[in-house]
């Protein structure tokens, strides 16, 4: 009986004791200054990734133009064996139709390594362009008194929003 009384005083304790932090917590909120910050406007609108955008095109572009060379000959191969391949003796049937698997198989693993390649170039431009913003951000958050700097939020009000600031600092 005694437990379940302690138990019921504890618990009512707790409760009371979370009320007195909720309560608190918009008069401590209040003393924080919030900035926020869109990654992705960072990422797609600078300079720099205007510039890494740019140079990744013209680096993997030779190579996305012999992959798109590549489905076509895949292509035709799986038609020369589809239209013919019902017409042709078994052994020739079976040789158009390794020929369609084959080149299918090397274009799937060309795209698949191209895909590979260019994410993680992409990954490593991003993360340059990072490096440079975090530095900035930290200097403006410095600057003007931040406590914190939240980035993608759901909503965050225009006021608090510092991406254009990071923007400007960052295509100096």
């Amino acid at each position: 009986m005694k437990l379940k009384t302690a138990t019921a005083t504890l618990s009512k304790m707790a409760a009371i004791l979370a009320l007195g932090i909720i309560a608190t917590a918009p008069a401590q909120a209040q003393s924080s200054k919030i900035a926020w910050l869109s990654a992705e406007r960072i990422y797609n609108e600078s300079k720099l990734a205007k510039l890494a955008d740019n140079k990744l095109r013209e680096e993997f572009s030779s190579r996305e133009k012999a992959l798109q060379e590549l489905a076509v000959r895949s292509k035709a191969a799986a038609d020369k064996w589809e239209k013919e391949g019902s017409v042709k003796p078994e052994p020739e049937r079976s040789r158009l139709q390794r020929e369609a698997y084959e080149a299918d198989l090397n274009f799937q693993r060309r795209q698949r390594e191209f895909r590979e390649d260019l994410s993680q170039r992409t990954n490593e431009e991003r993360a340059a362009i990072a490096e440079k913003a975090t530095k900035i951000i930290k200097q403006i958050a410095t600057t003007e008194g931040y406590d914190i700097v939240l980035q993608d939020a759901v909503w965050a009000s225009p006021r608090i929003d510092i991406t254009a600031k990071v923007l400007e600092a960052l295509d100096k």
